[in-house]
């Protein structure tokens, strides 16, 4: 290991103890238990190098929203640790092409943001054949992605919309329906966003009880996620840093 690695992997041990210590402040002023929330490492745009330290680190879960590069990093991890990853874990958290749900269940635990019928049935098509190949032993987690503000160019689904489309998943025996994803929108008062998430995340329960997770919170909110029932936070900047200039 060079002394650039070493620096490297310091910087990121450093950032990681950070935001664990206001993971679990959040946590305990929001009066819920010790690992009630997980914490997604969000790491695209940075190389397998840096997910290989985070793994050193005592890191399991990983948050990737591009493909192919996920898959190409993925299986440099892979072939680097003799084709085994052990307990060390994927999710999609990116939006996804319906003519690469394929490769995404290739790899994916789950996948965060769902929000159209069309891409569901393409994920349930892509996760039975993974299962029948053996390239996944589950079925692939499915999170509905709320819309709170209606802009169709962040994604996700309005709250009328997700009943219909968490039937759709529900048919499928390839699939699993794990909750809802939230990204809170820049204008706005972000605890008012959160709270209405919280809010739709119970009357979604009422019909679906089984969606009990919640993927929301990011580097500069996850206070506030936690403080309104999310289940999962994805930290990515806070963690990494700023993006590379030439992406991986």
């Amino acid at each position: 290991m060079t002394a650039h690695d070493d620096e490297r992997t310091a910087q990121l041990a450093q950032s990681l103890s950070a935001v664990r210590t206001r993971l679990d402040a959040a946590v305990d002023a929001a009066g819920r238990r010790p690992g009630d929330v997980d914490l997604l490492v969000v790491t695209k745009f940075f190389p397998a190098e840096d997910v290989a330290r985070l793994i050193t680190l005592g890191e399991k879960d990983f948050g990737e929203s591009r493909e192919p590069e996920a898959s190409r990093k993925i299986d440099e991890l892979r072939a680097d640790a003799g084709g085994d990853l052990g307990d060390v874990a994927f999710d999609m958290i990116g939006s996804v092409q319906t003519k690469k749900a394929r490769t995404v269940a290739r790899w994916a635990r789950a996948v965060h943001s769902v929000d159209r019928d069309k891409l569901i049935d393409h994920l349930a098509t892509a996760s039975k054949s993974a299962l029948d190949d053996g390239e996944r032993s589950t079925p692939l987690g499915i999170y509905l992605q709320l819309s709170l503000d209606g802009d169709p160019t962040r994604g996700g689904a309005l709250e009328k919309e997700l009943p219909e489309l968490a039937d759709r998943v529900e048919a499928s025996d390839s699939l699993a329906l794990r909750g809802l994803m939230v990204i809170a929108p820049l204008d706005g008062d972000v605890d008012e966003w959160m709270a209405r998430t919280a809010q739709a995340h119970e009357r979604f329960r009422a019909r679906f009880p089984q969606a009990t997770a919640l993927s929301a919170g990011m580097s500069a909110d996850l206070e506030s996620a936690v403080a309104h029932g999310s289940t999962c936070v994805r930290v990515g900047t806070a963690i990494m840093g700023p993006r590379p200039l030439i992406s991986h």
